[in-house]
């Protein structure tokens, strides 16, 4: 185990009565779950800009936005939770400002708030296109809020045309969904193939063979010259850099997530694409802390800071920074893991890749829509793709939690079980 000094004026256990978090999305409503679950018996205040409790947002792309359920069945937790473990949850209401030498915040509803530690749990916004014809269309959204769902779903009639700006998780899971209810759907992407910054080649090849399938337009290597919008500030067609036309009825635009750190900048703490963290979630004031979308944190591999998007990263660090906050000095470590929905098809993604890595790719023939691809860094198993098989993803996630050591032939042989890899795999200790 890595133990980690506490910086100078950092909280120890007793020292933590009130723990306020900013931010009710996933990140913070697993942090103060997890506060309670490890006896944390002082007062939690979560503050959330949405008049909501901490809700799901990975089914807002998929099964929410093709069946019109109560949001209730979004949320993370009862309404109830709260109450009964004594959770304060502030909805509809905003932190304007961080007082940090006072350790207090003031809300947007003149309202001040004093902490011991104070939390950033702020996630993100999405990237909006540089375009100010877009600013008030009626026809043109983005997704990460429930209240998106909703107006996009409205708009997804059979027969009605959708272009999908962007071919990453998000709009390939809402073209998906699209073409399921009937819908002509074009994906936009600038990048020479689907899915270029998450996942080999060979998946985006697969992914983009699928999508053609099921009978979507892919137009990648392609940007957005123009947009035309009429007089009644409705999208009636997207220009390409070809001068292709997309007759357009509705649009998606899902080009990425923009972290949330006006607050954290604002109150002078380290930012860079994320709040700045060290491996406890710790910024650069050490009574205030960061998790989630909006965290920027040291890589155990590279030695460089990275930021996730991803829920497993939520709760993950969520558990982490609870164990710090009641005494615990053990670093964040995870391995992030990722998934995507789309059509019938489950794609898990563990690890994170280079593109220096060796690639083994393991194909069974009696499966169709079903692989696996493998990344190999000095021998060692450092990230995995699986397409439509948990079980064999179970094995993956463990192979690169050991870093195993494993024949590439056998890995890549789909006659060889691997469960029996695991079992002979040679694994390389931690650097602790």
């Amino acid at each position: 185990m890595v133990v980690v000094d506490r910086p100078e004026g950092a909280l120890t256990e007793d020292a933590v009565d009130h723990v306020v978090i900013v931010g009710a999305g996933q990140a913070g409503g697993d942090l103060a779950a997890s506060l309670r679950e490890m006896s944390f018996a002082g007062r939690i205040t979560m503050i959330g800009g949405e008049d909501s409790y901490p809700y799901s947002r990975h089914p807002l792309s998929k099964t929410f936005l093709r069946e019109k359920k109560p949001r209730s069945e979004l949320l993370l937790r009862p309404e109830e939770t709260y109450e009964r473990f004594d959770i304060d949850v502030q909805r509809g209401v905003r932190v304007v400002s961080i007082e940090r030498e006072n350790k207090r915040v003031l809300l947007d509803d003149g309202r001040i708030v004093d902490y011991d530690a104070l939390v950033l749990a702020t996630g993100g916004s999405p990237r909006t296109y540089p375009d100010d014809s877009l600013a008030d269309a009626s026809n043109v959204f983005y997704l990460r809020a429930a209240e998106h769902a909703d107006g996009l779903r409205g708009h997804l009639t059979p027969g009605a045309r959708l272009t999908v700006i962007g071919g990453g998780y998000i709009g390939l899971e809402v073209a998906a969904v699209a073409r399921g209810l009937g819908l002509e759907v074009t994906v936009v992407e600038r990048e020479e193939r689907l899915l270029a910054r998450v996942t080999s080649p060979v998946t985006s090849a697969f992914f983009a063979q699928v999508h053609d399938e099921e009978g979507v337009v892919l137009r990648t290597g392609r940007s957005v010259s123009s947009f035309r919008v009429g007089p009644d500030r409705r999208l009636t067609a997207v220009v390409l850099d070809d001068d292709t036309t997309i007759e357009t009825d509705v649009c998606l635009i899902g080009i990425g997530l923009r972290p949330d750190t006006e607050l954290a900048q604002a109150a002078g703490l380290e930012v860079s694409d994320g709040v700045l963290v060290d491996s406890t979630l710790r910024t650069s004031d050490p009574a205030i802390f960061a998790i989630g979308d909006v965290a920027r944190f040291p890589s155990r591999d590279s030695g460089e800071t990275r930021r996730l998007e991803s829920i497993p990263n939520c709760t993950e660090q969520a558990r982490a920074l609870a164990r710090t906050l009641t005494g615990g000095t053990e670093p964040f470590d995870a391995v992030p893991w990722f998934w995507s929905d789309q059509y019938d098809m489950k794609l898990q993604v563990v690890g994170l890749a280079n593109p220096s890595d060796v690639v083994i790719v393991r194909r069974d023939p009696d499966r169709k829509r079903g692989f696996a691809v493998f990344y190999l860094r000095y021998d060692e198993v450092c990230a995995a793709e699986i397409v439509s098989s948990p079980r064999d993803f179970a094995i993956a996630k463990k192979l690169v939690h050991q870093r195993a050591i494993v024949d590439p032939g056998k890995l890549a042989d789909p006659a060889v079980p691997l469960k029996d890899l695991l079992s002979k795999a040679t694994s390389t200790p931690a650097v602790s």
